[in-house]
């Protein structure tokens, strides 16, 4: 007899307590082979496709489309078994554990992480279904593609789902990866490390339409609005944050990027020199480069700039983080941050590419506007705001013309640092705007 599974929403990571079903990938009769994406939901942060851990026969879906589920809650039911699933041909191993036991569940689904689990790619073949199943009839059979040889070196040690659909996407063997987190944990990064680069994640459903406005309309609080209205409530609640400003001569700069793109090549954009500026002054400053641990009442200074900076889109305002910045030049800046924004606008921005920043760059100039006190991207200690550049009148060598001016503004965590510190890092910034040679004196 079969065994029936129940396969739960996952804890996607990065904090997230729930998740909305966008659309359902499989219906009840389909077989779905082990680690195949069953249903597409949309987190606070991302659209995601979600892998079940079973291969079987579906036989109960939980939650209609639109429907918000929290983590932990049931999302399909899967009949597991011999009669379950397509014929197969014979293999060195059954797929059961040799008592006649259901196969044990992927690691990070299920709490028996004795072994392995042997994968098996079916295509979906959808069974007719006349009634509710407990015991499925068998099904057509389907193709069946071999899985290659898996090493009988124990479990693979991956929690995430994402990290493990990752892998398997671009055919990143997790068995001959060293995990970077606790205990030898696999982590997304240590996937990316295999890529190099990572490959981009899977294109998500349409976008709807947004229902029309109305007067007293009700907008839930969910979803990105929600995690961003809670992301700054925090930030309000717990950082004690100052802002200082100060407007700074860009025309240098702006006639130093035409320099660098009048050579060929690929473009360099104004906010990958400002990263590049803001990797230079961390450096110098690299209390800025921090977080606050209350529990432990310490600042954490970090060894790494993983920067964050805004990206409005139709689902609201994202902030993608391009990591190891201060590793990259401007060109390869440019390169991130026109890759990471297409992401943005198509929805297709993984978890983990919406998290892990440390200092933000935020150029709120882009909306015409020339300043701002933005409120921290907790639980960064730091952002710095660029508004537009335009042109002005301002003394230069001691007479009065029209230059490029931009006004810089940087808000900063008190708790981190003082005002002297806060100033000299704004300074050097402008600095480097009003005199890119500045800049090539530090590196």
């Amino acid at each position: 007899m079969p065994q029936v599974m129940e396969f739960k929403l996952p804890d996607l990571g990065e904090g997230l307590t729930e998740a909305e079903i966008v659309r359902w990938l499989v219906a009840v009769g389909d077989v779905v082979a082990i680690d195949q994406p069953v249903v597409e939901v949309e987190t606070a942060k991302a659209m995601v496709e979600v892998p079940c851990p079973y291969g079987g026969v579906v036989t109960a879906r939980f939650g209609e489309e639109g429907q918000e589920l929290p983590v932990g809650a049931p999302l399909i039911t899967v009949a597991v078994g011999a009669a379950s699933l397509p014929e197969a041909p014979a293999a060195p191993a059954a797929e059961a554990d040799g008592s006649g036991n259901a196969p044990r569940p992927l690691i990070g689904y299920g709490s028996d992480h004795s072994r392995p689990a042997r994968r098996r790619r079916v295509r979906p073949v959808t069974a007719a279904v006349s009634a509710p199943v407990v015991a499925p009839a068998p099904v057509v059979a389907a193709p069946v593609v071999p899985a290659a040889p898996v090493a009988p070196a124990g479990p693979v040690p991956v929690i995430s789902p994402l990290v493990r659909k990752l892998a398997k996407d671009n055919g990143v063997d997790l068995r001959a990866l060293h995990g970077s987190g606790p205990e030898g944990l696999i982590l997304r990064a240590d996937v990316e490390a295999a890529l190099r680069p990572a490959q981009p994640a899977a294109a998500p459903a349409p976008a709807r339409p947004a229902a029309p406005a109305a007067q007293g309309e009700r907008i839930p609080l969910k979803g990105v609005r929600g995690a961003v209205a809670e992301k700054l409530s925090r930030s309000r609640r717990e950082i004690p944050d100052a802002t200082c400003w100060v407007d700074a001569d860009a025309t240098e700069l702006m006639a130093a990027r035409a320099a660098m793109n009048a050579v060929g090549g690929p473009k360099i954009s104004v906010l990958a020199l400002l990263a590049r500026i803001c990797t230079a002054a961390l450096a110098r400053y690299p209390e800025l480069n921090s977080t606050v641990d209350l529990e432990a009442k310490e600042i954490v200074r970090l060894p790494a700039v993983h920067l964050s900076f805004a990206a409005q889109t139709e689902r609201g305002l994202m902030v993608p983080v391009v990591r190891d910045a201060q590793d990259r030049n401007a060109e390869s800046l440019s390169a991130e941050f026109a890759r990471l924004t297409e992401l943005a606008r198509t929805g297709k921005l993984a978890p983990a590419d919406l998290t892990g920043g440390t200092f933000t760059l935020n150029n709120y100039g882009v909306f015409g506007v020339d300043g701002s006190t933005p409120i921290i991207n907790h639980p960064e200690a730091a952002m710095l705001g660029v508004g537009r550049i335009i042109d002005k009148p301002w003394v230069h060598e001691g007479q009065l013309a029209v230059r490029k001016v931009v006004q810089l503004s940087l808000t900063f965590d008190h708790r981190v640092c003082d005002g002297g510190t806060a100033g000299g890092f704004l300074r050097y910034v402008a600095d480097c705007v009003e005199s890119p040679a500045v800049l090539l004196r530090s590196l």
